[in-house]
């Protein structure tokens, strides 16, 4: 056995832990400055610990996104862009993925991680790394890999075990390790928190995490912060109220998160972003439920339109059904009988758009009394 077949070994027994996922400080050093290097850290500890555990000769094993998203706390769309963003561009013909069909059919993405070249990446030898000491002598390489004790485990309120997440803080001492429950927001940098106490690292995981369907941020930038300040400030705002502030949405304001063709124009209106979440105007629509979804209006049927016009404004017959009674009602009013026609005709359209948009109006209200 090679030595960095020995080393990954090492390396696999330490990841992917039952109850205590642990993050090695070398993966976090590997994704460095990328603002998503615990979640890239996280879901390579995860697949380093599957890759021994696959039973097959070829190396290759399975994992769906929900399953790796399970295990570091992570949602599925996070995972899919975690794992593209992993073979693309950190770990180029070291990490091979696949998506096979199953015994049972179903389809489902596979991996399978070069031990060797990862170790090459992670652990690069570098020349002359043990120089002699003051005797003449080879000094003795410091060790990279330090051992800890397992974390105490800490309890919820129904005095049940919580499952928490240990990651390696890179801006302390290389023994202390914080202890992250799972689902809970990282802890922010102290530099990060303001007077205001906004921790904006959980207000953009929150933001991704419940609307995976707005484009994500790359960055918070100053203009961001000063905005999220002004909402904190005027309207009281907790990391809580954030939190459920982007829930509503998620649930009534689904227009927000859809690209939608506007035929009349001939352009499409773009889905919402986080620089719009974060204005006075978006907030205050949310919170005062002018932002809700809108009921669908029945759609109007141009032929049934124009016979409906021959038999109640042009022949006076009576009316079939609530929004011909509704029109023929708003004619009588308007005086289309004593139009010519081409007159009559155009205002017709209009009286029947509104026919039909008071009639469905009438019927979501039968149904929510």
């Amino acid at each position: 056995m090679t030595t960095s077949s020995r080393i990954f070994d090492v390396v696999q027994a330490m990841s992917g832990q039952k109850n205590v996922i642990i993050i090695p400080r070398p993966y976090l050093q590997f994704f460095g400055e990328d603002q998503q290097a615990y979640q890239l850290a996280a879901v390579l500890n995860q697949l380093v610990f599957w890759s021994g555990c696959g039973g097959r000769d070829d190396g290759w094993f399975y994992k769906t996104h929900e399953e790796l998203g399970e295990e570091v706390a992570l949602g599925r769309d996070q995972i899919r862009r975690i794992v593209t963003k992993l073979e693309s561009k950190y770990l180029v013909g070291v990490l091979d993925t696949a998506n096979r069909r199953l015994n049972n059919g179903d389809k489902v993405k596979h991996y399978r991680l070069d031990g060797n070249k990862l170790i090459e990446l992670i652990f690069p030898v570098k020349e002359n790394a043990c120089p002699p000491n003051g005797n003449g002598e080879s000094a003795e390489p410091e060790q990279h890999i330090r051992h800890s004790e397992t974390a105490e485990v800490p309890f919820d309120g129904n005095g049940e075990g919580a499952v928490p997440i240990l990651y390696t803080d890179l801006n302390t001492d290389p023994n202390s390790q914080i202890i992250k429950p799972i689902g809970q927001p990282q802890a922010a940098d102290p530099q990060q928190v303001d007077s205001l106490k906004i921790d904006y690292n959980a207000v953009l995981e929150a933001f991704h995490t419940t609307l995976p369907e707005m484009p994500a941020v790359i960055k918070m930038t100053d203009s961001r912060r000063k905005s999220l300040r002004k909402l904190w400030k005027d309207y009281d705002l907790t990391i809580e109220k954030w939190g459920a502030y982007l829930r509503y949405i998620a649930k009534h304001c689904r227009w927000m998160l859809e690209d939608r063709p506007d035929n009349t124009a001939g352009k499409t209106w773009r889905k919402k972003h986080f620089d719009y979440l974060i204005t006075e105007k978006c907030y205050l629509s949310v919170k005062e439920f002018r932002a809700n979804d809108l009921p669908k209006v029945a759609r109007v049927d141009n032929t049934e339109r124009d016979a409906a016009f021959v038999r109640l404004v042009a022949q006076g017959k009576k009316p079939n059904g609530r929004i011909e009674e509704l029109a023929k009602s708003a004619a009588g009013k308007a005086g289309l009988g004593r139009m010519n026609e081409v007159m009559a005709r155009v205002s017709w359209k209009s009286i029947w758009l509104q026919a039909v948009a008071q009639a469905s109006e009438e019927d979501l209200m039968k149904v929510a009394s």
